[in-house]
């Protein structure tokens, strides 16, 4: 960020100077071009063609330095033909100021100016001068004469490399300014930072187990979320200690049937064997189940199709219940933050569950609200008093007492499942069928 800094104020304090320059090198040579030029039009005012063609004045220049040998300020009167200046003696159509003495001012044929020619000239070795130029044609003449006024450029020049010193010492004070308050800045901005690295290592250690510091505006977002963070993996790391003591739990009632009725050289151990394996791969399937939602949890980008995952729960229950029939309506692009696989687990239990326990009829309706999706599973069976829809909830407990296949895991595990995503399942009676009805409750899409 200091080198940036640095960097760009270089480029800024460049770009600003170079400018700078040039607008008041400008108006500094305009301001002595208008004194040439103030000069020269008096000279032109003054002026007159004498007797024998000659230019005269009417008045003498006021300036002490016209009559100053070699004194920096000069003028000259030439007709345009002739291509050079001879000594005022041998050539009367060249009138030229006593400060020139045994020098004269160069002039060419390849201009006609009408208005005044500012340029430089190096024609003196030891005297760079200013030199403006314009052509007359005075009353009662018909020759073409040139006036040049010229001065010596070294008080302008003196000038010049007096401003650009000034300038050059000033951006560059602005630029060492800039640069150090910028990296203070830096340094201080981010000084901060370091004491949220030192919290961070002290939690690391152990010293601490939340950033306690206080800390700018800036930062405090940023310390709330890893202070969120550390509390998210706390409640993951006893989230995985439960699940862990949950499944050992769970397999170890079977496990010890197994082995007292192996012990006991049970006649019945094949079916025992099979019907307590079943039960544990539920279990196991369970807590896989869990474990891949929690796994799937951190991807916000999730998206499932409700309408899709039905159709399929549908054709599934269609080939395994062939005297059941599913019906699914509502809102048919409705979509849940929810992995497909989990969706359809989900989906899975409660339609199977409906169509186990009902009478032949299940009823699915999809409803999209602002921020949530409730699907509704309906069956026409008996239903169940509202006093023990609790229980089904607890891993294992059954309150069928028909004989039909099962485990009493499978709302147990959509309701795991659905609490991991942020959703709920609730437990109601269905006013059209009479039987249970399901409320699964997901985040929107």
């Amino acid at each position: 960020m200091i080198v940036i800094a640095t960097i760009w104020i270089s480029i800024l304090l460049f770009a600003g100077g170079f400018a700078l320059d040039r607008v008041l090198t400008g108006s500094l040579v305009r301001s002595f071009d208008t004194q040439l030029d103030y000069v020269l039009k008096g000279m032109i005012a003054s002026s007159e063609v004498g007797p024998l063609g000659e230019v005269r004045f009417t008045r003498l220049p006021a300036d002490q330095r016209f009559i100053e040998t070699y004194s920096g300020l000069y003028f000259q009167i030439t007709d345009v033909p002739f291509d050079h200046c001879r000594l005022k003696s041998e050539n009367p159509y060249c009138f030229a100021s006593r400060s020139l003495w045994d020098r004269r001012l160069r002039i060419t044929d390849r201009y006609f100016h009408l208005q005044s020619h500012f340029y430089d000239s190096n024609e003196f070795a030891d005297e760079p001068l200013r030199v403006v130029e314009r052509d007359v044609i005075l009353p009662g003449s018909k020759v073409r004469w040139r006036f040049q006024v010229a001065q010596s450029r070294e008080d302008l020049d003196l000038q010049l490399r007096d401003l650009r010193r000034t300038l050059i010492w000033s951006f560059v004070l602005l630029g060492l300014g800039l640069v150090v308050l910028a990296a203070l800045q830096t340094v201080y901005g981010l000084w901060p930072l370091r004491r949220v690295r030192r919290e961070v290592a002290a939690i690391r250690s152990g010293t601490k187990s939340r950033v306690t510091d206080n800390f700018p505006v800036e930062l405090q977002p940023l310390t709330d979320e890893i202070n969120q963070l550390l509390a998210h993996g706390e409640a993951q790391a006893e989230e995985a200690r439960t699940h862990a003591g949950n499944l050992a739990h769970a397999l170890k009632t079977p496990l010890t049937v197994i082995t007292n009725a192996a012990t006991a050289r049970d006649p019945d151990l094949s079916d025992l064997v099979c019907r307590e394996a079943t039960t544990m791969r539920r279990q196991v399937d369970h807590h896989l189940a869990r474990a891949r939602a929690i796994g799937r949890r951190a991807s916000t980008q999730a998206r499932s199709r409700v309408w899709d995952s039905l159709d399929a729960v549908q054709r599934a229950v269609d080939r395994m219940y062939e005297k059941v029939t599913v019906d699914i309506a509502g809102d048919r692009e409705a979509e849940v933050r929810v992995e497909r696989q989990d969706l359809d687990e989900m989906l899975g239990n409660l339609v199977e569950n409906a169509a186990k326990y009902g009478n032949g009829r299940v009823f699915v309706t999809v409803e999209a609200g602002a921020d949530k999706v409730d699907v509704l599973v309906e069956d026409d069976g008996p239903g169940i008093p509202a006093e023990q829809r609790s229980e089904l909830f607890t891993r294992g407990v059954r309150l069928d007492t028909t004989g039909k296949p099962g485990t009493g895991l499978g709302l147990a595990i959509v309701r795991d499942v659905a609490e991991i995503y942020g959703g709920s399942v609730a437990l109601e009676e269905s006013e059209d069928l009479g039987g249970l009805l399901v409320r699964l409750t997901l985040p929107r899409g």
